[in-house]
């Protein structure tokens, strides 16, 4: 008797908490504050800056992010170069901002954030704007060659991508404290 191996939805998501789990503390603080910026979930400035610096990244993450449902209208539909163009110009834009700003220090992180941002249909087009975005002159050489050598073969050369959209959109928690009898 053979047992079936089909993932339900539960066990894909938990593998998308899972992944997020892996993730440096700073690298999950970014993703979730970037989720927030892109759909507006909350006022980002008033739950995410800690200082002047953090407001400035986070007003010009804002207008960065402005342009991604025209990125996300012009996700090809095919591997027609003349497709690609005005979709791969902002993405590469908007991606070379979230790498320029730190916390994005691999391609699994950047294919987390990237999938939430744009759905399923952009994954395999995330290879070539990460690419080329870790490789602007803004980078410093030295995180340059970190997150060029963070994207795996088997990511660069996949000869297909899942359709399936994320299910798990990691948002902030308020910590609570231990001992506390909060009532769930």
């Amino acid at each position: 008797m053979t047992k079936a191996t089909h993932e339900g939805p539960g066990t894909l998501t938990l593998a998308e908490m899972k992944e997020f789990a892996g993730f440096s503390a700073a690298t999950q603080r970014y993703i979730r504050r970037s989720l927030d910026v892109a759909f507006d979930r909350k006022d980002a400035i008033a739950l995410w800056s800690r200082d002047a610096v953090e407001v400035t990244s986070i007003d010009a993450q804002y207008l960065f992010y402005a342009r991604l449902p025209d990125i996300k209208a012009f996700v090809p539909d095919s591997a027609v170069l003349q497709d690609a163009e005005p979709f791969l110009a902002q993405l590469i834009t908007v991606s070379a901002f979230d790498l320029g700003q730190g916390p994005i220090a691999c391609f699994a992180a950047y294919r987390f954030l990237y999938e939430r941002l744009l759905g399923a249909d952009a994954r395999p087009w995330l290879p070539a704007a990460f690419c080329a975005a870790a490789s602007m002159p803004h980078v410093p050489p030295s995180k340059r060659k970190i997150l060029l050598q963070s994207i795996s073969e088997a990511a660069v050369t996949a000869t297909g991508w899942s359709k399936r959209q994320p299910s798990f959109y990691p948002e902030w928690v308020d910590k609570v404290e231990a001992g506390s009898s909060r009532a769930f």
